[in-house]
């Protein structure tokens, strides 16, 4: 199997704390892993380094993308590889229309790589079938981005954004905050539809019910700062029962 990111006892701190702490996972391509663990744990930290946010300070360790060096590059660098990341809470941009912003982001992508711009008719083409499958209305898409929208609206432009960018690697962080039933089901339908034996996910979760919709191939326990404990799906329905008390020191 190819590995696609390789992170190696990796620390990071945020002004004087240490989140962090020797952080080390690989995921090859085509492989979906899903990371639980409970409040303060480091989970949005981890998916804020690679994605290259200010802010955030690398002590030690390595991140290697497709073989780079990851933490070289600028967050736009990572973009154009590869990198995506939904966020728990998705910003509204007011004054920017979606298909504008989508147009511009895969170009840049495609520019990277070397290959042929989308001119507009074909852009609309395609964002018009990918929006179709996602059950997203073509008014969402003239729509300044996520501006008045609803929690699983946001949530389902950000899988649109992924159908239309095929980033290698997608993190997604609380994908499942803030959506009722109905919309979890559609936001992972239309995950689901993007997995294939190339592009890998990072499924950042506090809970078990999102992998009962996007069935990660591994799942790890994630707490204070690191992976203290690995296994299969059948490990998320063990934190469900018991929860994480057993990974989390009293000191």
């Amino acid at each position: 199997m190819t590995a696609l990111i390789e992170i190696e006892n990796l620390h990071a701190r945020v002004g004087d704390k240490e989140i962090l702490k020797g952080f080390t996972l690989t995921i090859n391509e085509g492989e979906v892993h899903a990371i639980m663990g409970p409040n303060g744990a480091g989970k949005s930290t981890l998916s804020y380094v690679l994605a290259g946010r200010p802010g955030y300070e690398i002590t030690s360790g390595s991140v290697k993308f497709k073989g780079k060096n990851l933490l070289e590059m600028s967050t736009e660098e990572r973009a154009r590889e590869g990198v995506f990341l939904a966020m728990q809470y998705p910003v509204e941009i007011p004054g920017v229309p979606t298909a504008t912003f989508l147009k511009h982001s895969l170009n840049s992508i495609l520019k990277h790589r070397g290959e042929k711009e989308l001119d507009t008719m074909s852009f609309i083409k395609m964002v018009r079938a990918k929006a179709a499958e996602l059950g997203i209305s073509q008014e969402m898409i003239k729509r300044p981005i996520n501006v008045g929208f609803s929690g699983g609206e946001k949530k389902r432009m950000e899988t649109l954004q992924m159908a239309m960018l095929e980033p290698a690697l997608s993190i997604l962080d609380e994908a499942d905050s803030g959506l009722d039933i109905d919309a979890l089901k559609v936001v992972s339908e239309g995950v689901n539809r993007l997995r294939d034996d190339k592009k890998s996910m990072l499924i950042i979760t506090h809970y078990q019910r999102l992998l009962n919709y996007i069935i990660p191939d591994f799942v790890h326990v994630f707490a204070e700062g690191k992976i203290v404990k690995s296994g299969n799906k059948n490990l998320a329905l063990e934190l469900e029962k018991n929860g994480y008390s057993q990974f989390i020191s009293n000191s």
